[in-house]
């Protein structure tokens, strides 16, 4: 039986630090992601993609602000800013992995789908931002944002900047994930999730409503893999592995680890929010919840047995 990966391709698969994210920027960058993706296309891996969406969405927010406060538009609110963004990154992502199977002669279906994920409303989420959305700004200028728009800022951990932060609710469920196997097993390689999904809650009549909140990619990507079965669950970042006492004189390098023992170290705080820990919760999660393999690496690493690997 083929096996069935999920790949969630981080933030520098779209755009590096200091880009102004032309689509030229980008374009080149998920062209060169999507060439890491050929050695496992050639072993015959189902694949799924997920993706994040932080800066666009946040300049997508700017734009909608901008054209409030000069034309007069109405502003949207985030999630729909969100689907706007899972349209406009999965056609780049789809046309460039279209260009790079066509360069190496391969042949595979390609769908983009725009999907909603399911979170509560009463997620302690809501009361406590914490997810980065758009540009750094330095401190004076997000103090200036926050006052005039009521916005929450958090200082980078790397120290880059300031970003502005919203609520990130956990993922509960994805309504299309059935769809979503059907065609990954049948050979189509499939883009979903995108930024996280379109975060949705249930109302007390039971329709589906949006709601201003951005899912971490990571935790809807673990979701997602652990409810088609994946055999593997990858995050792709802009380090090749996880460190423990990061940046530190006892660094060190985790290759392959178990999930009680990182879980430890998560515990202990050895991993940045809004950095590293998101992506080593989703990892916990995915293998807790059957999963086998979770591994956490740069593209570049893709399919040579390397990066972090959470058993």
């Amino acid at each position: 039986m083929k096996k069935l990966s999920v790949i969630a391709f981080g933030g520098n698969a779209l755009l590096k630090s200091g880009q102004k994210g032309t689509i030229d920027e980008q374009e080149q960058n998920v062209y060169d992601t999507c060439q890491h993706l050929v050695p496992l296309i050639k072993e015959g891996y189902d694949l799924v993609i997920g993706h994040g969406n932080g800066p666009q969405v946040g300049n997508v927010l700017l734009q909608h602000e901008a054209g409030h406060r000069i034309y007069d538009l109405p502003a949207q609110p985030i999630d729909f800013c969100v689907a706007e963004t899972q349209g406009s990154i999965g056609f780049m992502i789809e046309q460039q992995l279209r260009n790079v199977l066509a360069e190496h002669g391969l042949r595979r279906n390609i769908v983009t789908l725009v999907t909603q994920v399911v979170v509560d409303k009463a997620d302690e989420a809501f009361r406590n931002p914490t997810k980065p959305v758009g540009p750094f700004y330095k401190k004076e200028e997000s103090e200036a944002l926050a006052k005039e728009n009521g916005w929450v800022f958090h200082e980078d951990p790397r120290k880059r900047g300031w970003r502005r932060v919203v609520a990130s609710p956990k993922p509960l469920d994805i309504p299309n994930w059935e769809a979503v196997e059907k065609l990954a097993r049948e050979g189509t390689i499939v883009i979903t999730v995108g930024g996280g999904g379109i975060p949705a809650y249930i109302d007390e009549q039971g329709k589906m409503v949006g709601i201003d909140a951005v899912i971490d990619k990571d935790l809807a990507s673990s979701l997602l893999a652990n409810k088609v079965k994946a055999d593997e669950f990858c995050i792709l970042t802009d380090v090749p592995n996880v460190f423990i006492n990061f940046h530190k004189e006892d660094e060190k390098k985790l290759e392959r680890v178990s999930v009680d023992e990182i879980g430890r170290y998560l515990a202990e705080g050895q991993f940045a929010e809004g950095s590293m820990a998101p992506k080593v919760r989703a990892c916990i999660q995915f293998v807790e919840k059957g999963g086998r393999d979770a591994i956490i690496t740069e593209a570049e690493q893709l399919g040579k047995d390397s990066g972090t690997v959470i058993y």
